[in-house]
């Protein structure tokens, strides 16, 4: 069993809330989490077609049914329960009186924010990190083979391989979450396109350069990755701007949270074949840069991760801002550390006047070496 980082957090939420939150991705092992963290608590599944049909029809009863504190799973299979949670809460002021979770965001939040605003902490679960698998002692120690498998529970619990794991997967996700959120009738069409996202992670998004590759509209094309960005398959890096304005208007690089289900979209099938892969780097930045995003999730905060580009094509592959202090981050797959790795990042320094010992260099190297003008990170030690 993988101890899970964000259990701190969501007991400290129990105490604060009388209702706490939890949405992540299918299968990153909220309810796993949830059960094992919090045995005191009763649980209840809406997955079940009995229980959600007397959920359904009599809200008031199923909740008076199950004693409290109580997980109720799949949360969003039932909407009718969300203003009867808020008048029960309200008129019991408990806190931690429920535990909530679901996989599907966007339904999810929608819900909340109509009738639980201000009753309930929202925390969002991941895969597992590369933290927590070290501390499991699962840790792969080859980037590739950890980078093919990804970091989704079943692979390391149930012993599954990853072609025997996303397969399935991404047939269950298009057929049941894909069309809870939005009814797309082109099953193989928004396969293909999640395919065609995968060649570009790590790179900005061009919704007509995605229009014509994939024949889709770019309406169409704005709405799937708004699905996709829902339901926790991918995520967007906003470029740095000192104007906070322009953060949220200029073009994003897109990323997927996880290795393993990139790799399956972009055919890689072995760490061999990975390791010569013309797109292994932007691999390994999408895992560094999405464990950045777990580390944040984990601790209940918001993500504050940019990058930066200017005019002639200098880059900084991640920032991050905590507590007012900015930190930079050049991101490569090799083993070999070379101090030209530090030129775009003295650029944004000498614009910025971030210090030379907030500069770093994330490798696949075998330890870490810190220094007064930038430092070289081992990507395990990164978060």
């Amino acid at each position: 069993m993988v101890a899970r980082q964000a259990s701190i957090k969501i007991t400290d939420y129990t105490k604060k809330f009388p209702i706490v939150t939890v949405t992540g991705v299918r299968q990153c092992g909220k309810t796993t989490m949830l059960r094992s963290s919090f045995p005191e608590y009763g649980y209840v599944s809406l997955e079940d077609a009995d229980i959600r049909e007397f959920a359904m029809s009599d809200p008031r009863g199923f909740l008076q049914g199950y004693e409290t504190p109580c997980i109720i799973d799949e949360i969003q299979r039932v909407p009718e329960l969300f203003s009867y949670l808020q008048t029960k809460v309200d008129n019991d002021n408990v806190m931690g009186e429920y535990i909530l979770s679901g996989s599907h965001n966007f339904l999810l939040m929608e819900k909340v924010s109509q009738s639980l605003a201000g009753r309930t902490a929202v925390f969002t679960l991941a895969p597992f990190s590369i933290s927590e698998l070290s501390s499991a002692e699962m840790l792969c120690t080859n980037a590739d083979e950890l980078m093919l498998k990804g970091f989704y529970p079943a692979i390391y619990n149930r012993s599954l391989s990853p072609d025997e794991y996303f397969p399935s997967y991404i047939r269950t996700y298009i057929e049941r979450d894909v069309r809870l959120i939005k009814n797309i009738t082109d099953a193989d069409g928004f396969t293909r396109f999640v395919r065609l996202l995968a060649a570009r992670s790590g790179q900005t998004i061009n919704h007509t350069d995605l229009s014509n590759a994939c024949g889709i509209s770019v309406p169409t094309v704005r709405a799937w990755l708004s699905v996709l960005r829902q339901s926790f398959i991918v995520f967007e890096l906003m470029p740095y701007y000192r104007n906070y304005s322009k953060r949220l208007v200029k073009t994003p690089k897109l990323y997927f949270y996880d290795t393993g289900l990139l790799c399956h979209m972009l055919g890689i099938e072995t760490k061999e074949q990975l390791s010569a892969h013309p797109l292994r780097g932007a691999v390994f930045e999408t895992m560094v840069i999405s464990e950045y995003m777990k580390s944040r999730f984990f601790k209940g905060k918001e993500t504050a991760g940019y990058f930066w580009r200017d005019t002639n094509q200098n880059e900084v592959d991640l920032l991050t801002e905590d507590m007012g202090e900015l930190r930079a981050y050049e991101i490569k797959s090799g083993k070999t550390m070379n101090r030209k790795f530090f030129d775009g990042l003295y650029k944004f320094s000498d614009i910025s006047g971030i210090p030379k010992e907030n500069l770093n260099c994330i490798l696949d190297i075998d330890r870490s070496m810190r220094g007064e003008k930038g430092n070289f990170i081992r990507y395990t030690e990164a978060f």
